[in-house]
């Protein structure tokens, strides 16, 4: 499985504000949001607590791929690409419970599982 590139994985650590994740529904159509409530499982994994999803639960019950978009400090962006993987239970979700803030329901753990990294149009991995 892919991982992240050491640089991509330090800027991650060191990202700044919220994050956008995108995806898509079944004829194409992108939905974009903002999350707060982000962690990475592993070098491999970013997860998103499913907090408040609507239109993104329903991309992802039909199988969508994921975008995720993050900016550090310093005005670096990246964007990682990859499938998405939905926990309900389970070691990703009980992870994601454990950094969830309480005053959220935390759902599920929404893994994206990296295949594509880019900084800018600068393809990483």
């Amino acid at each position: 499985m892919p991982a992240l590139p050491e640089k991509v994985s330090k800027a991650w650590d060191a990202h700044k504000g919220p994050i956008i994740l995108t995806t898509v529904d079944k004829a194409g159509v992108p939905n974009a949001i903002y999350a707060t409530c982000v962690s990475k499982f592993d070098e491999e994994t970013l997860v998103v607590a499913n907090n408040y999803f609507s239109k993104t639960l329903q991309n992802i019950e039909a199988g969508s791929p994921g975008s995720l978009l993050f900016i550090t400090g310093e005005g670096e962006a990246y964007q990682v690409k990859g499938t998405i993987e939905y926990h309900t239970e389970g070691v990703v979700f009980e992870d994601m419970k454990s950094w969830n803030p309480a005053k959220h329901p935390g759902h599920a753990a929404t893994a994206l599982k990296v295949e594509a990294v880019y900084a800018g149009a600068e393809k990483l991995l």
